[in-house]
């Protein structure tokens, strides 16, 4: 599933932006494909907050400067709806209604049989199952206002907004082409940014339920530098207390999906069968080594075996969803 808007191959760039940084990526195209090269930007506060674009000329003026030391000017362009826009809702049609009705009939429905959270939404679906008279499907919806403001800031510097997709289909694609997968399993994975966190089930390769919230950040806790291959380094240099209860309010969420999954989504009352940790959060390791202290079902954290190598050095992790989102251009 993505957000289509028109259809370009050429020379696309990925681009993931949320609260706190911009990160570009361009795919090798080779086989198995990589990455070609890569870079990001760290965002001040107040520009982005939950996803939605707060001071645009800001974002723009740094967007700008962004395109010309990454030499991306006038390129198409993939990139993700921020998580804490995107919401994931099961509804239920008439088995009668075909493929290319269905975004017809789903907008009539809207308000009545179907509701959401906010007006005009931007969606897409993706098919479940069909009993003959019924059918069920995953409907994807974001605010087309919010999910715009993005498409139209790209096109007003020149660059071509091709498509949108979401960071769990991103991750998981990536997962699954890494030959991770397996077959009939109660995936949840684990998004921890340094700004917000994303908990998302998969039943085999189906999104089921999503869950994004915020996390306190504040800059003045952190010390920034630039790394070897001129990457940000984070280290946190605040009170460590805060840090431990930011872990235990991500604990207590994940305990709370869960028990939901369990006891509401899940028919058969099944429990996950693997945690899949990532994120760009400089302290992901130790919420790994926590988590399998804390929980029997196993743990890994999504990584590649092998670095990849680009014009930029050796790929870091936190481009990992970035590299997702781009091998959506991989048929």
């Amino acid at each position: 599933m993505a957000f289509s808007l028109f259809t370009s191959k050429n020379r696309i760039i990925n681009l993931v932006i949320n609260d706190h940084s911009i990160r570009f990526l361009e795919l090798k195209q080779t086989n198995p494909p990589g990455a070609q090269k890569w870079g990001e930007r760290l965002l001040p506060p107040g520009i982005i907050s939950n996803g939605k674009i707060i001071d645009i000329d800001s974002l723009a003026n740094i967007l700008e400067e962004c395109i010309d030391d990454w030499k991306i000017q006038r390129r198409s362009v993939c990139f993700i709806v921020p998580d804490q826009l995107v919401i994931i809702r099961k509804v239920t049609v008439p088995a009668e209604i075909q493929d290319d009705e269905m975004k017809g009939y789903l907008y009539l429905e809207l308000g009545s049989s179907i509701h959401l959270p906010f007006e005009e939404p931007f969606f897409d679906f993706f098919s479940l199952s069909n009993n003959g008279k019924t059918k069920d499907l995953l409907l994807f919806a974001a605010p087309e206002q919010h999910v715009m403001e993005y498409a139209e800031l790209f096109t007003s510097l020149k660059l071509n907004p091709i498509a949108a997709d979401i960071s769990p289909l991103a991750l998981y694609r990536l997962f699954h082409g890494l030959g991770l997968a397996n077959q009939n399993e109660k995936l949840i994975i684990v998004q921890i940014d340094l700004t917000h966190v994303n908990l998302c089930i998969f039943e085999d390769s189906v999104p089921v339920i999503m869950r994004p919230f915020s996390l306190p950040f504040n800059l003045d806790q952190w010390d920034i530098k630039r790394g070897s291959v001129d990457m940000l380094e984070l280290q946190f240099i605040g009170d460590t207390d805060e840090m431990v209860i930011q872990f235990e309010d991500i604990f207590k969420e994940l305990l709370k999906i869960l028990d939901f999954y369990r006891y509401s989504l899940s028919s058969e009352k099944q429990d996950v069968s693997r945690f899949l940790l990532t994120g760009d959060h400089p302290m992901l390791q130790a919420i790994v080594n926590e988590m399998k202290e804390r929980f029997e079902v196993p743990v890994d954290l999504l990584s590649l075996d092998d670095k990849l190598h680009g014009k930029t050095g050796s790929m870091p992790a936190n481009f990992l969803l970035s590299l997702g989102l781009a091998l959506k251009e991989v048929k």
